[in-house]
């Protein structure tokens, strides 16, 4: 009786899960895809993946079966209805999660995990479902089925023998049981995805327009986009995307020079479904990477238990107490790379204090991820080669300076207007360091249209560049480093990662 009881909880609770994660799958603005999640895969069926992402009609049928699979398999083990098949299926979808992306080939967003994750535990729980009983309502409502029928006609199981238990009220309540549970999923369900008039006015053209200033707010979606990227390097043993994403606009730190409203606007704006949306969108453009702050964690963590997502993330360790500190937290709640903030490093290098660097990365590196070294001056770059301090890879800002606002004359950095004051310097430099680099604040925070700032960057030796992206602006500045990386880069600097 009692483990009955457990197996129908524990039933209920794999079918709660599943049913929520095809839910939200289907009802994604813009629609939900598995193809970065099939990119990424590294592993025996990677050929297979692979070619399923990039085969347009095998990728619909592969989407579509994740969202109506999980949807079918999370209702059958909810209510307890073909509990076994249901049972079984999810089994299959989650062995093929597993196999897609292991837990053993590097670290995982979600955790750090020793062969065994959240897929293999629940896939093991599922067995149990397939092979223990439980109260179900559909195994109820089959015995009442077979005894209606047996009362009416005795014979009717053949003179087999075989009876079928009476079922008490106690069995009935407890197959019963789902329903109040399937009326607590639904208000918490539609609680938090219910309100989506504001995501369907997003998404919405404009009917009219009575304003002389702008015709329409109309942005490349999922749909438009040409092609996932597909251009990947490494550092350590982490592989990146050429485009990651930077975080400081989630963050609220817009760099928006004389209009102090902006940053508040930026953290209005950049609600937590917003950023699960931004996350997502990128995640299916190919994008794999957020380069953030520690602060940030929670949203990026929220992200990984609630909406399943996969994207990792690169830590600058700043913290209120040190870099060190820093890169252990961010390590712990699943950092994939870390290195010294640029501000810090600066700072560091302008008080001649190398020794901090030294000791910082030696830290860092003991935490068993690739361990950086930010910097906004050159100056920084060229004082840790000349002391011997060599990271895992480089942080550097790259830009051209010939906006209208960029004011270098009146020195680094004046109220947010410039970010690298001589780059022709940086590039002759940097191209004999091999290290790899990212090369970030390439839009001079927004002044350099991308049309001139990522063939800038690739050419100039960046191998990867670090983009704060709205998701408004996201497929078009995928689609459009697509096509950079497609053609050729005339640069000097080999690839380094």
């Amino acid at each position: 009786m009692k483990k009955t009881m457990v197996m129908t909880v524990l039933r209920m609770l794999i079918g709660w899960h599943f049913l929520y994660e095809g839910l939200w799958k289907l009802i994604q603005q813009g629609g939900w895809s598995a193809a970065g999640y099939l990119r990424m895969s590294n592993w025996i069926g990677a050929p297979l993946f692979h070619h399923i992402a990039e085969t347009p009609s095998l990728l619909r049928m592969c989407d579509l079966l994740n969202m109506w699979g999980l949807t079918l398999v999370g209702l059958g083990l909810f209510f307890g209805v073909l509990v076994r098949p249901a049972a079984f299926f999810g089994f299959l979808i989650l062995a093929f999660y597993y196999v897609a992306q292991p837990p053993f080939l590097a670290a995982s967003a979600e955790g750090h995990y020793l062969w065994i994750d959240r897929n293999a535990v629940e896939a093991a729980a599922l067995l149990a479902v397939l092979c223990l009983p439980s109260y179900s309502l559909g195994e109820y409502l089959s015995g009442w089925l077979i005894r209606l029928i047996r009362r009416r006609d005795p014979a009717a199981d053949g003179g087999s023998g075989l009876g079928v238990k009476s079922a008490g009220r106690r069995e009935l309540l407890l197959s019963l049981s789902s329903l109040p549970v399937i009326g607590a999923f639904g208000y918490a369900f539609f609680r938090k995805h219910g309100p989506v008039w504001e995501r369907e006015n997003v998404m919405a053209k404009t009917d009219a327009v009575t304003s002389a200033t702008v015709k329409a707010f109309e942005f490349a979606d999922i749909k438009d986009l040409k092609k996932p990227m597909d251009k990947y390097g490494k550092i350590g043993n982490v592989k990146l995307s050429r485009m990651v994403l930077g975080g400081n606009l989630i963050g609220g730190w817009a760099h928006a020079r004389d209009l102090l409203y902006t940053d508040k606007l930026v953290k209005a704006y950049h609600s937590d479904w917003r950023v699960f949306r931004t996350f997502h969108m990128a995640e299916q453009c190919g994008i794999n990477t957020i380069l953030t702050n520690p602060s940030l964690m929670r949203v990026i963590t929220d992200y990984w238990k609630k909406e399943g997502g996969k994207i990792q993330f690169i830590s600058d360790c700043g913290h209120p107490d040190g870099l060190i500190k820093g890169a252990r937290f961010s390590v712990e709640n699943g950092a994939s790379a870390v290195y010294t903030h640029g501000g810090v490093s600066d700072s560091w290098a302008e008080s001649g204090e190398y020794k901090k660097f030294e000791e910082t990365l030696a830290a860092m590196r003991k935490l068993g991820v690739p361990a950086g070294i930010g910097a906004h001056k050159l100056e920084t770059v060229k004082g840790c080669v000349e002391h011997g301090i060599i990271p895992d890879f480089w942080m550097k800002t790259l830009h051209q300076t010939n906006y209208w606002s960029a004011r270098i004359s009146e020195g680094f950095n004046v109220r947010d207007n410039n970010f690298c004051t001589n780059p022709d310097e940086v590039i002759a430099y940097m191209e004999k360091l091999e290290q790899p680099w990212i090369a970030f604040k390439i839009l001079a925070a927004g002044a350099i249209h991308p049309n001139e700032a990522f063939p800038f960057a690739f050419k100039s030796g960046a191998d990867f560049i670090c983009v704060g992206n709205y998701d408004f602006q996201l497929v078009e500045n995928v689609n459009f480093v697509n096509d950079v990386l497609a053609g050729t880069i005339d640069r000097k600097r080999p690839w380094r990662a």
